[in-house]
C-alpha cells in the first residue's frame, strides 16, 4: 500500500451525534455505524439515520455488518442513506455479489481479520466485487473491535491490489508508527478514541486526526 497525498480517516462505532459532529469539524472523511446486535457499539437504523441526515457533503456514512442477510443490509442502506457497506464477517463472494445487485448505489468494503493464517488467495477472490479492503486484527471468536493491533509485517504478503484501510487498535500512541510502516490508503479508529464503548473522547478524536494530517504534511515536505 502506498500513501496517497491525503490519508482517508474513518472513525467507527459512532452512537452519538455530538461525537460525529466533533469528528466532522476535526476533518474526518467517514464515520461508521455498527448494525450488529452483539457489538457493544451497536446502533439501530433509526438512530443512525437521525445522525446521518445531519452529515455535511463529502463525509461518508459507512454501515458495518456481520454475516447479515443481503436483503436486510440493502434495506438498511436505503433507509439510512449509507454510502458504503463494510462486511466484517465471513461473507462469501456470492453473498457480496448479491448485495451489489440489491444495493447498486452503495460501495462495498470487505474486512479481513489478519493473522499468520491469512493468505493472499482468500482476499483475491473478492477483487472484482469490492471497492476496497479493511484490515483488522484476528482474534478467535471476535468479529472485530478487539482494540489490539496486529503484526503489520504480515500485510506485505497479502498482494493487496485495492485501496485498503488499516484498523485494529489504532490510537494516539501508535498511529504515527502505523502510517510510517504500512503507508495505508486510509485508517479506521474506534476503541482507541473512546472513554467507553460507543462514547468517543473528543480530545482524542481531534488529536488523532491532527496526527494523521501532520504525517501527510511531513511526507509532502520531504517530497519537495
Amino acid at each position: 500500500m502506498s500513501t496517497p497525498r491525503r490519508v482517508r480517516i474513518k472513525i467507527c462505532g459512532m452512537t452519538r451525534a455530538d461525537d460525529v459532529a466533533c469528528a466532522v469539524v476535526a476533518g474526518v472523511d467517514a464515520v461508521g455505524f455498527i448494525f450488529y446486535a452483539k457489538s457493544p457499539r451497536a446502533i439501530t437504523p433509526a438512530a443512525a439515520k437521525a445522525i446521518i441526515d445531519g452529515l455535511p457533503p463529502f463525509v461518508d456514512a459507512v454501515g458495518v455488518f456481520v454475516d447479515e442477510e443481503a436483503g436486510r443490509v440493502a434495506e438498511i442502506v436505503r433507509a439510512c442513506g449509507l454510502g458504503y457497506v463494510q462486511l466484517h464477517g465471513n461473507e462469501s463472494p456470492a453473498s457480496c455479489r448479491q448485495l451489489v445487485t440489491l444495493a447498486p448505489s452503495c460501495r462495498l468494503l470487505k474486512a479481513f481479520r489478519v493473522g499468520p493464517h491469512t493468505t493472499a488467495a482468500e482476499i483475491a477472490v473478492y477483487r472484482d466485487i469490492v471497492q476496497g479492503y479493511l484490515l483488522d486484527t484476528y482474534q478467535p471468536g471476535v468479529a472485530g473491535g478487539t482494540g489490539r493491533a496486529f503484526d503489520w509485517t504480515l500485510i506485505d504478503r497479502l498482494g493487496l491490489d485495492k485501496p485498503s484501510l488499516l484498523a485494529g487498535g489504532l490510537d494516539l500512541d501508535n498511529i504515527g508508527e502505523a502510517l510510517a510502516m504500512v503507508r495505508p490508503y486510509g485508517v479506521d479508529a474506534n476503541s482507541g478514541l473512546e472513554d467507553g464503548p460507543g462514547r468517543k473522547n473528543h480530545d482524542r478524536i481531534r488529536r488523532f486526526i491532527t496526527a494523521v494530517r501532520a504525517f501527510e504534511a511531513d511526507c509532502l515536505a520531504r517530497q519537495q
